[in-house]
């Protein structure tokens, strides 16, 4: 029992000593990090009982809404003391699911749960959008305050999003918005913000039914244990898997395909003990966008993303592969990238960390290890402090570690940098390092204390960016 002890205390003092900045020497230290961390993370585990929905009145075919079915299949599940939900083979159409304590909804091999395209069908709940805190419709799958929760099995999530549903909403116009159709979101996106500006209590930030305000697709909130793991989600609303103050939470396997406007793959935001492993993202916007809150809203509730690990993904079409912001202002430190594939023409970043100075907070102790990248549009590295609108609350990014990222194909440039002259990115190490395909080695400005080893872009060696 002592020795359990011990070894719980020497993780949990390696990865909380935040009072001073840390800088790493070597990548050593942030290896060992990661493997500290990993002992953290587990999948939680559940009770050996079943309660497949159609002993629930849930009907096979794509047209009778199962809602009513899959809550009582849950509902009873969470009751008796957890297990498994288990949607069978089959296409069940259904409205909001929320998923209870204790229950792991297990979507099966050949089984499908197709998302009705009313917005009636989803309730309104408290709920975080583009990182500020509002009433808004219920995400598809959603969960507050749970714990020991699960979305697994090898069936597909389609969120049945298309041109003519949701997407228009955005008020894009290559997504079917036009003058003279309902779908823009823009006025009540501004009323948002002013709420958030304000200070306006979150409760009564209330949207839904004539708002336009797309609900996420998977949206534990305030959650602890949180496992996904294996399914494939298409045609999101908006972001896919969007956890928000959760802590461990663990997405493993999952495949997601879909390519509408902000459809972000994975979201985790303002939470603690993350591991993403095993993963394929083909998406319309960022790949992984790690976030803690927008401006005043991330600042006052003050949790940073914190202790995130992803490894063994495979990122294709997106705006960035690993990436740390927008929606930022708690801030994020100990993000750990490791052993990732990237290739795409239509990816346009590696590694991307935006942010500006209406956000403020932290960014630091991120470690992006052992990256195999074909090709990229853009930057293989970018930083952006100047990401939306300006403000008052300038920006910290500071140790920054990129070891072995080998680019076939490059695009514009191997880095990329946009920062304050009162707030460089501030340590900033790249360790053998190859970049090949790029049209200029580097855009940079205010960086400070850059260490570059063994780096070739182009074939050329550089020790510096001057």
């Amino acid at each position: 029992m002592k020795k359990i002890f011990f070894s719980a205390l020497i993780c949990f003092v390696t990865l909380t000593v935040f009072g001073q900045q840390k800088i790493w020497t070597s990548s050593k230290q942030p290896l060992q990090e990661v493997e500290a961390l990993k002992k953290l993370i587990k999948a939680p585990t559940f009770r050996n009982k079943d309660y497949t929905i159609t002993d629930f009145g849930a009907k096979d075919g794509g047209v009778f809404k199962n809602t009513d079915a899959i809550r009582q299949a849950i509902e009873k599940c969470n009751s008796e003391g957890g297990g498994r939900v288990i949607v069978p083979r089959g296409v069940y159409l259904t409205g909001a699911i929320y998923l209870k304590s204790n229950v792991n909804l297990h979507v099966s091999e050949g089984a499908t749960l197709l998302f009705s395209r009313d917005s009636s069908d989803y309730p309104i709940v408290f709920t975080r959008w583009e990182g500020m805190e509002c009433m808004n419709y219920s995400s598809f799958i959603y969960a507050y305050e749970e714990e020991n929760i699960a979305i697994t099995g090898k069936g597909l999530l389609d969120g049945n999003a298309d041109m003519d549903n949701w997407w228009y909403w955005c008020g894009a116009r290559h997504y079917g918005w036009n003058e003279n159709r309902p779908g823009e979101q823009k006025p009540a996106r501004a009323k948002l913000h002013k709420q958030m500006a304000d200070e306006v209590n979150p409760r009564q930030r209330v949207y839904g039914d004539g708002h336009f305000l797309r609900p996420n697709f998977v949206q534990p909130y305030l959650c602890k244990n949180v496992w996904i793991a294996d399914v494939k989600l298409i045609n999101a609303p908006m972001w896919n898997l969007h956890p928000v103050l959760c802590e461990n939470v663990l997405v493993e396997r999952v495949k997601i395909v879909t390519l509408g406007p902000n459809n972000d793959g994975l979201n985790p935001e303002a939470c603690k003990n993350v591991w993403i492993r095993d993963c394929y993202f083909d998406t319309g916007d960022d790949c992984i966008a790690i976030k803690s809150g927008r401006d005043q809203d991330g600042r006052n509730i003050g949790r940073p993303a914190e202790n995130h690990i992803i490894e063994n993904c495979m990122f294709k079409e997106g705006h960035g592969g690993v990436v740390i912001g927008s929606e930022i202002g708690g801030g994020a430190r100990n993000i750990y990238a490791l052993n990732n594939t990237m290739d795409s023409k239509e990816l346009d970043r590696a590694l991307r960390i935006k942010t500006s100075s209406s956000r403020g907070g932290v960014i630091e102790n991120v470690f992006f290890y052992k990256t195999k990248v074909g090709q990229y549009k853009e930057a293989a590295v970018r930083f952006n402090m100047f990401y939306e609108k300006p403000g008052n609350h300038v920006p910290t990014i500071r140790n920054i570690w990129v070891e072995k990222l080998d680019v076939t194909h490059g695009g514009k440039y191997a880095v990329l940098s946009a920062a304050y002259e009162s707030s460089p990115v501030t340590n900033f190490t790249m360790i053998d390092c190859k970049i090949n395909g790029v049209k200029e080695p580097y855009k940079v400005d205010h960086l400070k204390n850059v260490t570059l080893k063994n780096v070739k872009i182009n074939g050329k060696s550089y020790s510096s960016f001057d």
